[in-house]
């Protein structure tokens, strides 16, 4: 089914609209319905719906001005515009703005469903234009040669000498001049019961049910170089089974290729759910001054991509968003020692265990010298503490007091003993990192709505504020939001923004449009829609109601 919003200020005719179609035999579903352009603007960044049927004539945003925004927010959605007769200069307008279809009031229920199937048509078309096999495998063998890929991958997986990337650049007609760098990673998500029927639409064929991880990877790629090609930014490409993006830029300022490359995954996920009906997420790594560096912010993509673990599908996580660090990450190249530190920060008891047996394996198979074996678990002490200070736990906690709790590696008979107080001091980190995390949320939460307290009467907040103030990214910010308080920022802003007009309605004597402006609303007669919507009574009644009057 493909999700429709119905926009029609007039209850009789939107009401009418909705009851006189067999909508689910014609392959729609009306995901919910609004009275005007505010109100479905707000739906659509929610419901994400794959069509939008809206009047012109409409309070506080109309037709047109809700085209507008949802072209500029929400491109893939198709528009069918409402009008009469003596609306043709907005018709006129509608052209310019793309809409994909109008219809001419008064309008019968087999006209609508005739443009309503030209739209779904329209859907289909695209959607088989993205999942046609033979033009995604054509497409990578010709984008994408052997060597050149080769030799991005070896960017990401070790690092390289400056002279050896100036090289095999240069050869392979790649530029990688720039003053910064970063790596992120994007995974495609296993697809879980109850996501499915979510994802699916009426298209014959889905990429989703082929199960061929490789041919989803080259429909990724595929959306994933459309995205950087349109934007004149980054570079995609298949390694392992993820498709991986390299940002670069000629400027200084690292905040600024971070902010670029989180819009620019984040327009991937949004491309990649609507065409592809898959879900990916992505990790973003740290910034970095040079190509040669590459490899360690990819080693930060993937523990940020990890997250997803905590975070859940589906969305773009930052590693500054979800690691503080005071300093260079301890990176071991064995990748046992790898899977100690991500499961430290993110996996289950057993998990550890497991990391435990392998990371002793080596040393049963080897005969080892005692001083070697003492220096191996010293190694494997120092990146668990280093795990301690990057997550702000203290070592006293789960290790003991002072340099004599280290004194306990020479003390075993056997490396049962050993591998057991390693699981022991690993498993009282594990519960103190987690509790800590949840405990940076509520502060984070906390520390939000202390800003929107006290700055919901200024007319111009916005998430992007409140992101600058706790200085987080929006897409992180949302996704803790959401998870804490069961609301999204809009709906938390507009309840703080009714509870002061409550207030100010029942112990002053300032008017309603007054009160509007005190409480950040640009338009009064906006304020008293949403103040009726929500308490069932317009602002005047409420006073005259609270007065006993």
């Amino acid at each position: 089914m493909y999700k429709l919003l119905l926009v029609e200020d007039e209850e009789d005719v939107r009401e009418g609209i909705a009851q006189q179609i067999d909508w689910a035999r014609h392959g729609f579903e009306i995901v919910d319905q609004a009275e005007n352009g505010r109100e479905a603007a707000e739906m659509i960044d929610r419901l994400q719906p794959d069509v939008v049927v809206t009047d012109i004539q409409m309070p506080f945003m109309n037709g047109l001005q809700l085209s507008e925004w949802i072209r500029s927010r929400h491109p893939n959605t198709k528009i069918i515009i409402l009008t009469g007769y003596d609306e043709f200069e907005y018709a006129q307008k509608a052209i310019k703005l793309h809409i994909d279809e109008y219809i001419l009031k008064p309008f019968s229920s087999q006209e609508l469903v005739d443009v309503l199937l030209k739209v779904r048509g329209a859907i289909e078309a695209e959607i088989a234009e993205k999942e046609n096999v033979f033009v995604l495998s054509e497409h990578y063998r010709k984008s994408l040669p052997v060597l050149r890929e080769q030799f991005l991958s070896s960017l990401v997986s070790r690092r390289l000498r400056p002279v050896e990337i100036a090289a095999k650049s240069r050869e392979y007609g790649i530029d990688l001049s720039g003053s910064l760098f970063q790596s992120s990673v994007i995974g495609i998500d296993h697809i879980r019961t109850g996501e499915e029927t979510l994802l699916a639409g009426s298209a014959p064929v889905s990429l989703r049910d082929t199960g061929d991880l490789n041919l989803q990877l080259f429909a990724v790629l595929n959306i994933a170089e459309e995205i950087c090609l349109k934007h004149g930014f980054g570079k995609v490409f298949i390694h392992r089974d993820d498709v991986v993006l390299l940002s670069q830029t000629a400027e200084k300022d690292e905040s600024a290729i971070a902010v670029k490359t989180l819009e620019v995954l984040e327009e991937i996920r949004q491309n990649v759910r609507h065409f592809l009906k898959l879900t990916v997420t992505a990790g973003a790594g740290a910034v970095c001054p040079s190509p040669s560096h590459l490899s360690s912010s990819f080693a930060d993509a993937l523990q940020a991509l990890d997250y997803r673990l905590i975070l859940g599908n589906d969305r773009v996580i930052w590693i500054e968003d979800v690691e503080s660090r005071s300093g260079q990450t301890l990176v071991f190249d064995e990748l046992t020692q790898q899977s100690l530190i991500r499961t430290l920060k993110l996996g289950t008891l057993p998990e550890l265990k497991t990391v435990v047996d392998e990371l002793f394996g080596g040393l049963d198979a080897g005969h080892v010298s005692a001083q070697d074996y003492q220096i191996f678990l010293l190694e494997i002490v120092t990146s668990i503490l280093r795990v301690a200070k990057e997550s702000g736990s203290e070592a006293a906690d789960f290790i003991g007091t002072g340099m004599s709790a280290l004194s306990e590696i020479y003390r075993f008979n056997n490396m049962g003993e050993a591998k057991a107080w390693i699981i022991e001091i690993c498993g009282r980190l594990m519960d103190t990192i987690a509790s800590e995390r949840q405990s940076s949320y509520r502060v984070l939460i906390e520390d939000a709505k202390e800003y929107i307290r006290s700055h919901y009467e200024e007319a111009d907040i916005s998430i992007g504020k409140v992101c600058q103030h706790l200085h987080i990214s929006t897409g992180y910010f949302s996704s803790i939001f959401k998870k804490e308080m069961k609301m999204t920022f809009v709906s938390y802003l507009l309840q703080i923004r009714l509870e002061a007009a409550k207030e100010l309605l029942r112990s002053t004597e300032l008017k309603a449009f007054e009160i509007a402006e005190k409480i950040g609303f640009s338009d009064p007669n906006y304020f008293s829609f949403c103040f009726r919507k929500k308490y069932g009574q317009s602002p005047k009644e409420y006073k005259n109601s609270s007065r006993g009057g």
